[in-house]
C-alpha cells in the first residue's frame, strides 16, 4: 500500500505547523504560500488539504490580508491513524463486488487484507503528530533554508 500524494501533503503541513507551534496566546500563522515554497508543492493542492484539514477540525484559519492557519489542537491530540484515515479514504483495500469478482464466495484475501488494514490503523493509533516532532529544532532549520 502505498499513500496518495494528498495525505503525504497532509501530514507534511500538519508537521510545519507542529514544528511552528507557538506557545504565546497569538498562534504563528502559516500561509499557503509557505508551504509550497518549503516543499515544493502547488497552491491548488495545498489549498484542497488545508480546507481538509480545517473540515477535519486539525487546523483553524483566518481569512483576510494578514489571514493563515494553524493547528487547532495540540500535536499530542493529533493521533496519525486519524488523520491517514481521513485523508486517505476509508474505503476497503479489496473491492470484490465492482466488477464481481467470480472467485468471491470462496475467497479469503478480502477479509485477510482487511484485518491487516486494522492492524495497520491500530499500529498508527499509537503515534500523534507530537511523535513526528521529536527533532523539532532540525526540522526548524531544515524549513528556514527551504523556503
Amino acid at each position: 500500500m502505498q499513500l496518495k500524494k494528498y495525505t503525504d501533503y497532509g501530514l507534511r503541513i500538519l508537521m510545519y505547523l507542529g514544528a511552528h507551534e507557538s506557545r504565546a496566546d497569538a498562534p504563528k500563522l502559516t500561509t499557503i504560500r509557505e508551504i509550497c515554497e518549503t516543499f515544493k508543492l502547488s497552491a491548488n493542492h495545498v489549498n484542497k488539504v488545508v480546507h481538509h484539514l480545517g473540515r477535519l477540525q486539525l487546523i483553524e484559519t483566518r481569512r483576510g490580508k494578514n489571514g493563515g492557519f494553524f493547528l487547532a489542537k495540540a500535536p499530542g491530540e493529533i493521533t496519525l491513524d486519524y488523520v491517514i484515515r481521513q485523508l486517505e479514504g476509508d474505503e476497503p483495500w479489496i473491492e470484490c463486488h465492482n466488477p464481481y469478482c467470480v472467485a468471491l464466495p470462496a475467497c479469503e484475501l478480502n477479509g485477510i487484507v482487511a484485518r491487516g488494514k486494522e492492524i495497520f490503523y491500530d499500529y498508527l493509533a499509537q503515534f500523534t503528530l507530537n511523535d513526528l516532532l521529536k527533532k523539532q529544532g532540525q526540522l526548524l532549520q531544515i524549513f528556514s533554508t527551504t523556503s
